[in-house]
Protein backbone atom coordinates (compact mmCIF):
# COMPACT_ATOMS: atom_id res chain seq x y z
CA UNK A 1 0.00 0.00 0.00
CA UNK A 2 2.82 2.41 0.86
CA UNK A 3 4.28 2.27 -2.66
CA UNK A 4 0.87 3.11 -4.13
CA UNK A 5 0.48 6.13 -1.83
CA UNK A 6 3.95 7.36 -2.77
CA UNK A 7 3.10 6.90 -6.46
CA UNK A 8 -0.12 8.90 -6.09
CA UNK A 9 1.77 11.77 -4.45
CA UNK A 10 4.76 12.04 -6.78
CA UNK A 11 2.54 11.71 -9.85
CA UNK A 12 0.97 14.96 -8.69
CA UNK A 13 4.31 16.72 -8.05
CA UNK A 14 4.53 16.27 -4.28
CA UNK A 15 8.07 15.55 -3.01
CA UNK A 16 8.05 12.45 -0.79
CA UNK A 17 10.41 10.96 1.78
CA UNK A 18 10.02 7.18 2.06
CA UNK A 19 11.32 5.64 5.30
CA UNK A 20 11.96 1.94 5.74
CA UNK A 21 13.59 -0.24 8.41
CA UNK A 22 16.51 -1.48 6.29
CA UNK A 23 18.13 -1.01 2.89
CA UNK A 24 16.56 -4.11 1.33
CA UNK A 25 13.03 -3.05 2.22
CA UNK A 26 13.75 0.50 1.09
CA UNK A 27 14.99 -0.61 -2.34
CA UNK A 28 12.01 -2.95 -2.67
CA UNK A 29 9.66 -0.04 -1.97
CA UNK A 30 11.41 2.27 -4.44
CA UNK A 31 11.38 -0.43 -7.11
CA UNK A 32 7.64 -0.92 -6.59
CA UNK A 33 7.06 2.79 -7.09
CA UNK A 34 9.11 2.71 -10.30
CA UNK A 35 7.14 -0.34 -11.47
CA UNK A 36 3.88 1.53 -10.81
CA UNK A 37 5.12 4.46 -12.90
CA UNK A 38 6.21 2.20 -15.74
CA UNK A 39 2.78 0.58 -15.82
CA UNK A 40 1.22 4.03 -16.03
CA UNK A 41 3.56 4.88 -18.92
CA UNK A 42 2.60 1.67 -20.71
CA UNK A 43 -1.05 2.70 -20.42
CA UNK A 44 -0.25 6.16 -21.75
CA UNK A 45 -1.26 7.83 -18.47
CA UNK A 46 2.10 9.61 -18.13
CA UNK A 47 4.60 10.45 -20.89
CA UNK A 48 7.99 8.74 -21.04
CA UNK A 49 9.88 12.00 -20.53
CA UNK A 50 8.14 12.57 -17.18
CA UNK A 51 9.50 9.35 -15.61
CA UNK A 52 12.89 10.63 -14.41
CA UNK A 53 11.44 13.91 -13.13
CA UNK A 54 8.73 12.05 -11.20
CA UNK A 55 11.19 9.58 -9.66
CA UNK A 56 13.43 12.49 -8.61
CA UNK A 57 10.65 13.63 -6.25
CA UNK A 58 11.21 10.48 -4.14
CA UNK A 59 13.91 10.28 -1.48
CA UNK A 60 14.55 7.09 0.49
CA UNK A 61 15.80 7.16 4.10
CA UNK A 62 16.39 4.79 7.01
CA UNK A 63 15.85 7.25 9.88
CA UNK A 64 13.69 10.20 10.90
CA UNK A 65 16.36 12.93 10.68
CA UNK A 66 14.90 14.43 7.49
CA UNK A 67 11.35 14.52 8.92
CA UNK A 68 11.88 17.80 10.81
CA UNK A 69 10.48 20.03 8.07
CA UNK A 70 7.78 17.81 6.55
CA UNK A 71 4.15 18.94 6.56
CA UNK A 72 2.47 15.53 6.51
CA UNK A 73 3.42 11.97 7.41
CA UNK A 74 1.31 9.01 6.30
CA UNK A 75 2.02 5.79 8.21
CA UNK A 76 1.31 2.67 6.14
CA UNK A 77 2.74 -0.31 8.04
CA UNK A 78 1.12 -3.63 8.95
CA UNK A 79 -2.09 -3.65 11.00
CA UNK A 80 -0.27 -4.07 14.32
CA UNK A 81 -1.29 -1.67 17.06
CA UNK A 82 2.02 -1.92 18.96
CA UNK A 83 4.07 -1.13 15.85
CA UNK A 84 1.83 1.79 14.92
CA UNK A 85 1.92 3.25 18.44
CA UNK A 86 5.73 3.17 18.43
CA UNK A 87 5.85 4.90 15.04
CA UNK A 88 3.54 7.69 16.19
CA UNK A 89 5.59 8.16 19.36
CA UNK A 90 8.72 8.50 17.20
CA UNK A 91 6.99 10.87 14.77
CA UNK A 92 5.98 13.16 17.62
CA UNK A 93 9.65 13.44 18.61
CA UNK A 94 11.06 14.15 15.16
CA UNK A 95 8.33 16.07 13.30
CA UNK A 96 7.53 19.73 13.80
CA UNK A 97 4.42 20.74 15.76
CA UNK A 98 2.72 21.80 12.51
CA UNK A 99 3.09 18.35 10.91
CA UNK A 100 -0.08 16.31 10.31
CA UNK A 101 0.28 12.73 11.59
CA UNK A 102 -1.90 10.47 9.43
CA UNK A 103 -2.44 6.73 9.46
CA UNK A 104 -3.49 4.60 6.52
CA UNK A 105 -4.87 1.96 8.87
CA UNK A 106 -7.92 0.24 7.46
CA UNK A 107 -9.40 -1.12 10.69
CA UNK A 108 -7.70 0.10 13.89
CA UNK A 109 -9.30 2.82 16.03
CA UNK A 110 -7.22 6.00 15.67
CA UNK A 111 -7.50 6.85 19.36
CA UNK A 112 -5.60 3.63 20.10
CA UNK A 113 -2.92 4.43 17.53
CA UNK A 114 -2.32 7.87 19.04
CA UNK A 115 -2.88 6.86 22.66
CA UNK A 116 0.80 7.26 23.66
CA UNK A 117 1.23 10.70 22.09
CA UNK A 118 0.29 14.22 23.15
CA UNK A 119 -0.64 15.24 19.59
CA UNK A 120 -4.26 14.14 19.40
CA UNK A 121 -5.36 17.27 17.55
CA UNK A 122 -3.18 16.49 14.51
CA UNK A 123 -3.82 12.75 14.26
CA UNK A 124 -6.12 11.79 11.40
CA UNK A 125 -6.93 8.81 9.23
CA UNK A 126 -5.94 8.92 5.56
CA UNK A 127 -7.32 5.62 4.33
CA UNK A 128 -6.38 4.89 0.73
CA UNK A 129 -7.74 1.91 -1.18
CA UNK A 130 -5.55 -0.55 -3.06
CA UNK A 131 -3.99 0.14 -5.49
CA UNK A 132 -3.67 3.59 -3.95
CA UNK A 133 -2.46 5.37 -7.09
CA UNK A 134 -5.49 4.12 -9.05
CA UNK A 135 -8.48 3.80 -6.71
CA UNK A 136 -10.22 7.20 -6.57
CA UNK A 137 -11.44 7.30 -2.94
CA UNK A 138 -9.71 8.79 0.10
CA UNK A 139 -11.53 8.07 3.36
CA UNK A 140 -10.61 10.85 5.80
CA UNK A 141 -11.18 9.77 9.39
CA UNK A 142 -11.54 12.27 12.22
CA UNK A 143 -11.49 11.69 15.95
CA UNK A 144 -13.28 14.04 18.38
CA UNK A 145 -9.89 15.71 18.97
CA UNK A 146 -8.79 16.16 15.34
CA UNK A 147 -8.30 19.82 14.44
CA UNK A 148 -10.70 21.22 11.80
CA UNK A 149 -7.67 22.68 9.98
CA UNK A 150 -6.11 19.22 9.73
CA UNK A 151 -9.29 17.91 8.14
CA UNK A 152 -9.44 20.81 5.69
CA UNK A 153 -5.79 20.23 4.75
CA UNK A 154 -6.48 16.54 4.06
CA UNK A 155 -9.50 17.39 1.93
CA UNK A 156 -7.33 19.83 -0.05
CA UNK A 157 -4.64 17.18 -0.50
CA UNK A 158 -7.19 14.64 -1.71
CA UNK A 159 -8.34 17.00 -4.45
CA UNK A 160 -4.77 17.81 -5.49
CA UNK A 161 -3.94 14.12 -5.95
CA UNK A 162 -7.20 13.57 -7.81
CA UNK A 163 -9.01 11.61 -5.08
CA UNK A 164 -12.61 12.00 -3.97
CA UNK A 165 -12.59 12.65 -0.20
CA UNK A 166 -15.26 11.23 2.10
CA UNK A 167 -15.17 12.42 5.71
CA UNK A 168 -16.16 9.85 8.34
CA UNK A 169 -15.95 9.33 12.08
CA UNK A 170 -13.61 7.08 14.01
CA UNK A 171 -14.46 3.46 14.83
CA UNK A 172 -13.14 0.00 14.05
CA UNK A 173 -13.09 -0.28 10.26
CA UNK A 174 -14.31 3.33 9.88
CA UNK A 175 -17.12 3.47 7.28
CA UNK A 176 -16.11 1.55 4.15
CA UNK A 177 -14.36 -1.50 5.61
CA UNK A 178 -16.86 -1.72 8.43
CA UNK A 179 -19.92 -1.84 6.19
CA UNK A 180 -18.29 -4.30 3.78
CA UNK A 181 -16.95 -6.69 6.42
CA UNK A 182 -20.31 -8.57 6.51
CA UNK A 183 -19.93 -9.06 2.73
CA UNK A 184 -17.13 -11.60 3.21
CA UNK A 185 -18.68 -13.03 6.37
CA UNK A 186 -22.02 -13.69 4.65
CA UNK A 187 -20.28 -15.33 1.70
CA UNK A 188 -18.31 -17.64 4.03
CA UNK A 189 -21.47 -18.50 5.97
CA UNK A 190 -23.21 -19.51 2.74
CA UNK A 191 -20.27 -21.73 1.77
CA UNK A 192 -20.30 -23.54 5.11
CA UNK A 193 -24.02 -24.18 4.66
CA UNK A 194 -23.73 -25.59 1.16
CA UNK A 195 -23.11 -22.89 -1.46
CA UNK A 196 -19.92 -23.16 -3.52
CA UNK A 197 -17.35 -20.33 -3.53
CA UNK A 198 -17.04 -20.36 -7.31
CA UNK A 199 -20.80 -20.11 -7.73
CA UNK A 200 -20.90 -17.15 -5.33
CA UNK A 201 -18.04 -15.39 -7.13
CA UNK A 202 -19.75 -15.97 -10.47
CA UNK A 203 -23.07 -14.54 -9.27
CA UNK A 204 -21.48 -11.53 -7.55
CA UNK A 205 -19.43 -10.73 -10.66
CA UNK A 206 -22.56 -11.02 -12.80
CA UNK A 207 -24.21 -8.53 -10.40
CA UNK A 208 -21.53 -6.01 -11.35
CA UNK A 209 -18.66 -6.34 -8.87
CA UNK A 210 -15.21 -6.64 -10.52
CA UNK A 211 -14.60 -9.89 -8.62
CA UNK A 212 -16.34 -12.05 -6.04
CA UNK A 213 -15.52 -12.21 -2.31
CA UNK A 214 -13.31 -15.30 -2.58
CA UNK A 215 -11.28 -14.03 -5.52
CA UNK A 216 -10.93 -10.78 -3.55
CA UNK A 217 -9.72 -12.68 -0.46
CA UNK A 218 -6.99 -14.24 -2.59
CA UNK A 219 -5.98 -10.84 -3.94
CA UNK A 220 -5.84 -9.18 -0.51
CA UNK A 221 -4.10 -12.15 1.10
CA UNK A 222 -5.20 -14.46 3.90
CA UNK A 223 -2.96 -12.80 6.50
CA UNK A 224 -4.75 -9.48 6.03
CA UNK A 225 -8.14 -11.20 5.97
CA UNK A 226 -7.51 -13.01 9.27
CA UNK A 227 -6.10 -9.91 11.01
CA UNK A 228 -9.10 -7.85 9.87
CA UNK A 229 -11.54 -10.54 11.00
CA UNK A 230 -10.01 -10.54 14.49
CA UNK A 231 -10.54 -6.78 14.78
CA UNK A 232 -14.21 -7.04 13.87
CA UNK A 233 -14.93 -10.17 15.92
CA UNK A 234 -13.47 -8.48 19.00
CA UNK A 235 -15.43 -5.27 18.39
CA UNK A 236 -18.76 -6.74 17.24
CA UNK A 237 -18.98 -10.26 18.77
CA UNK A 238 -22.78 -10.32 18.68
CA UNK A 239 -23.01 -10.11 14.89
CA UNK A 240 -20.04 -11.92 13.41
CA UNK A 241 -19.81 -15.34 11.83
CA UNK A 242 -16.74 -17.16 13.13
CA UNK A 243 -15.48 -19.32 10.30
CA UNK A 244 -12.30 -21.41 10.35
CA UNK A 245 -12.17 -21.80 6.56
CA UNK A 246 -9.45 -19.26 5.73
CA UNK A 247 -7.39 -20.21 8.82
CA UNK A 248 -7.50 -23.87 7.81
CA UNK A 249 -6.30 -23.01 4.32
CA UNK A 250 -3.55 -20.77 5.68
CA UNK A 251 -2.29 -23.60 7.91
CA UNK A 252 -1.75 -25.58 4.70
CA UNK A 253 0.54 -22.81 3.40
CA UNK A 254 -2.12 -21.14 1.30
CA UNK A 255 -2.22 -17.36 1.45
CA UNK A 256 -3.87 -16.35 -1.81
CA UNK A 257 -2.17 -14.95 -4.89
CA UNK A 258 1.17 -14.49 -3.11
CA UNK A 259 1.58 -18.27 -2.73
CA UNK A 260 -0.26 -19.03 -5.99
CA UNK A 261 -2.77 -21.02 -3.92
CA UNK A 262 -5.87 -19.75 -2.18
CA UNK A 263 -9.48 -20.35 -3.13
CA UNK A 264 -8.09 -20.53 -6.66
CA UNK A 265 -4.82 -21.67 -8.21
CA UNK A 266 -2.63 -19.05 -9.93
CA UNK A 267 -0.09 -19.31 -12.73
CA UNK A 268 3.04 -17.18 -13.06
CA UNK A 269 0.94 -14.36 -14.56
CA UNK A 270 -1.51 -14.54 -11.63
CA UNK A 271 -4.32 -15.90 -13.78
CA UNK A 272 -6.85 -17.77 -11.64
CA UNK A 273 -8.13 -21.29 -12.24
CA UNK A 274 -10.37 -23.59 -10.15
CA UNK A 275 -8.73 -25.75 -7.49
CA UNK A 276 -10.05 -29.34 -7.28
CA UNK A 277 -8.75 -29.59 -3.68
CA UNK A 278 -10.88 -26.72 -2.38
CA UNK A 279 -13.75 -28.93 -1.20
CA UNK A 280 -11.61 -30.71 1.40
CA UNK A 281 -10.99 -27.42 3.22
CA UNK A 282 -14.68 -26.56 3.11
CA UNK A 283 -15.59 -29.96 4.56
CA UNK A 284 -13.04 -29.55 7.36
CA UNK A 285 -14.40 -26.08 8.21
CA UNK A 286 -17.94 -27.49 8.38
CA UNK A 287 -16.76 -30.30 10.61
CA UNK A 288 -15.03 -27.93 13.05
CA UNK A 289 -17.96 -25.50 13.20
CA UNK A 290 -20.55 -28.29 13.41
CA UNK A 291 -22.57 -26.83 10.54
CA UNK A 292 -24.49 -29.19 8.27
CA UNK A 293 -25.22 -28.58 4.61
CA UNK A 294 -28.59 -26.87 4.18
CA UNK A 295 -30.39 -27.97 0.98
CA UNK A 296 -31.99 -24.52 0.70
CA UNK A 297 -28.57 -22.85 0.67
CA UNK A 298 -27.11 -25.52 -1.58
CA UNK A 299 -29.71 -24.69 -4.23
CA UNK A 300 -30.01 -20.97 -3.54
CA UNK A 301 -31.23 -18.87 -6.51
CA UNK A 302 -28.90 -16.14 -7.76
CA UNK A 303 -31.21 -13.40 -6.47
CA UNK A 304 -31.06 -14.83 -2.94
CA UNK A 305 -27.26 -15.18 -3.08
CA UNK A 306 -26.96 -11.47 -3.88
CA UNK A 307 -29.42 -10.45 -1.18
CA UNK A 308 -27.93 -12.67 1.54
CA UNK A 309 -24.49 -11.22 0.81
CA UNK A 310 -25.37 -7.54 0.31
CA UNK A 311 -28.30 -6.99 2.70
CA UNK A 312 -26.00 -7.44 5.74
CA UNK A 313 -23.84 -4.72 4.15
CA UNK A 314 -26.88 -2.44 3.99
CA UNK A 315 -27.70 -3.33 7.60
CA UNK A 316 -24.20 -2.38 8.81
CA UNK A 317 -24.35 0.81 6.75
CA UNK A 318 -27.52 1.72 8.66
CA UNK A 319 -25.65 1.24 11.94
CA UNK A 320 -22.86 3.50 10.66
CA UNK A 321 -25.45 6.20 9.90
CA UNK A 322 -27.24 5.79 13.23
CA UNK A 323 -23.93 6.18 15.12
CA UNK A 324 -22.97 9.29 13.17
CA UNK A 325 -19.85 7.66 11.67
CA UNK A 326 -21.24 8.80 8.32
CA UNK A 327 -23.69 11.69 8.08
CA UNK A 328 -25.42 10.97 4.78
CA UNK A 329 -26.43 7.83 2.93
CA UNK A 330 -25.04 9.43 -0.22
CA UNK A 331 -21.56 9.48 1.38
CA UNK A 332 -21.81 5.71 1.72
CA UNK A 333 -23.03 5.42 -1.87
CA UNK A 334 -19.96 7.31 -3.08
CA UNK A 335 -17.66 5.32 -0.82
CA UNK A 336 -19.11 1.96 -1.88
CA UNK A 337 -18.65 2.75 -5.57
CA UNK A 338 -15.24 4.44 -5.41
CA UNK A 339 -13.74 2.39 -2.57
CA UNK A 340 -15.22 -1.09 -2.97
CA UNK A 341 -16.17 -1.00 -6.67
CA UNK A 342 -19.87 -1.53 -6.03
CA UNK A 343 -21.42 -1.28 -9.53
CA UNK A 344 -21.82 2.41 -10.32
CA UNK A 345 -24.87 1.87 -12.49
CA UNK A 346 -26.72 0.62 -9.39
CA UNK A 347 -26.13 4.00 -7.74
CA UNK A 348 -24.30 2.86 -4.60
CA UNK A 349 -25.18 0.43 -1.82
CA UNK A 350 -27.86 2.60 -0.15
CA UNK A 351 -29.42 3.81 -3.40
CA UNK A 352 -29.68 0.18 -4.50
CA UNK A 353 -31.32 -0.80 -1.19
CA UNK A 354 -33.82 2.04 -1.57
CA UNK A 355 -34.67 0.81 -5.07
CA UNK A 356 -35.77 -2.47 -3.47
CA UNK A 357 -37.47 -0.80 -0.50
CA UNK A 358 -36.56 -0.70 3.18
CA UNK A 359 -39.53 -2.92 4.07
CA UNK A 360 -38.32 -5.62 1.70
CA UNK A 361 -34.70 -5.47 2.90
CA UNK A 362 -35.76 -5.58 6.55
CA UNK A 363 -38.24 -8.43 6.05
CA UNK A 364 -35.62 -10.60 4.33
CA UNK A 365 -33.11 -10.01 7.13
CA UNK A 366 -35.75 -10.89 9.74
CA UNK A 367 -36.55 -14.08 7.84
CA UNK A 368 -32.90 -15.19 7.70
CA UNK A 369 -32.24 -14.25 11.33
CA UNK A 370 -34.85 -16.80 12.40
CA UNK A 371 -33.04 -19.54 10.48
CA UNK A 372 -29.40 -18.49 10.77
CA UNK A 373 -29.05 -16.33 13.87
CA UNK A 374 -28.03 -12.86 14.97
CA UNK A 375 -25.73 -12.12 12.05
CA UNK A 376 -28.82 -11.19 10.02
CA UNK A 377 -30.75 -9.28 12.73
CA UNK A 378 -31.89 -5.94 11.26
CA UNK A 379 -30.67 -2.99 13.32
CA UNK A 380 -33.10 -0.53 14.92
CA UNK A 381 -32.33 2.18 12.37
CA UNK A 382 -33.32 -0.06 9.45
CA UNK A 383 -36.32 -1.54 11.29
CA UNK A 384 -37.69 1.92 12.12
CA UNK A 385 -37.29 3.12 8.56
CA UNK A 386 -38.97 0.00 7.24
CA UNK A 387 -41.89 0.40 9.66
CA UNK A 388 -42.40 4.02 8.59
CA UNK A 389 -41.68 3.46 4.90
CA UNK A 390 -38.84 5.98 4.93
CA UNK A 391 -36.03 5.60 2.35
CA UNK A 392 -32.48 5.27 3.63
CA UNK A 393 -31.52 8.32 1.57
CA UNK A 394 -33.81 10.57 3.63
CA UNK A 395 -31.96 12.28 6.49
CA UNK A 396 -33.24 11.21 9.90
CA UNK A 397 -32.22 14.39 11.69
CA UNK A 398 -30.61 17.66 10.81
CA UNK A 399 -27.00 16.89 9.93
CA UNK A 400 -24.51 17.63 12.70
CA UNK A 401 -21.51 19.81 11.81
CA UNK A 402 -18.41 17.71 11.19
CA UNK A 403 -15.74 20.37 11.59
Amino acid sequence: MGSGIVTALILNNFPVILKEMNENLLQTGINRVKANLKRQMAKGTIPLEKFDKTVSLLKGVLNYESFKEVDLVIEAVVENIVVKQQIFTDLEKYCGPHCILASNTSTIDLTLIGAKTQSHDRIVGAHFFSPAHIMPLLEIVQTPQTSPQVILNLISLAKKIKKTPVLVGNCTGFAVNRIFFPYTQAATMLVERGAHPYKIDQVVTKFGMPMGPFRLADLVGFGVAIATAKQFINEFPDRTHRSMLISIMQEDKRAGESTRKGFYLYDEKRRASPDPELNKYIEKARSISGIAVDPKIQNLPEKDIIEMIFFPVVNEACRVLSEGIAVKASDLDIASVLGMSFPAYRGGIMFWADSLGTKYVCSRLEEWSKDYGGFFNPCNYLAQRAAQGIPLSSPADQAKPRL
